[in-house]
């Protein structure tokens, strides 16, 4: 560590361009997760970032991401989000601009029942992309 930054408040900004987010990450089918931020990136210690992309008519598998709070951005399309609340399934209905926050733990998946790609970006609170595949959301 130089002289500048011995005091941990002069350390550079990172920057990572659209065409180097890698697809080295956690993966689900039925959608591509796109890796930006995180510890292997950029060396960040208490968040991920990234996108998603969802095909137009195709639905991810169930899964969840462990420990880590996961917020959504929905950038383009009309994802829909779904999880299981007593023992039924709820459907959120999402268009650019929105935001969904998913609890740790919390099964779920995307669906996108419309003819454009779907494409959101993801915020964790981990600096790496934690992903459970599952059987299904109960």
């Amino acid at each position: 560590m130089t002289e500048e930054h011995a005091d941990g408040w002069h350390q550079p900004l990172r920057h990572v361009r659209a065409d180097d987010l890698t697809g080295d990450t956690g993966q689900t089918s039925g959608m591509t997760r796109r890796e930006a931020i995180s510890a292997k990136t950029v060396g960040s210690q208490r968040v991920w970032m990234g996108q998603t992309h969802v095909a137009p008519r195709t639905s991810s598998g169930d899964h969840h991401h462990g420990d880590s709070e996961t917020a959504i951005h929905v950038l383009r399309g009309h994802p829909v989000f779904v999880f299981a609340q007593d023992g039924e399934e709820v459907r959120l209905a999402t268009g650019p601009g929105d935001y969904v926050f998913v609890p740790p733990h919390t099964p779920h998946r995307e669906e996108n029942p419309t003819d454009e790609e779907a494409v959101v970006v993801i915020a964790r609170s981990s600096q790496e992309a934690i992903v459970v595949n599952l059987p299904g959301l109960t």
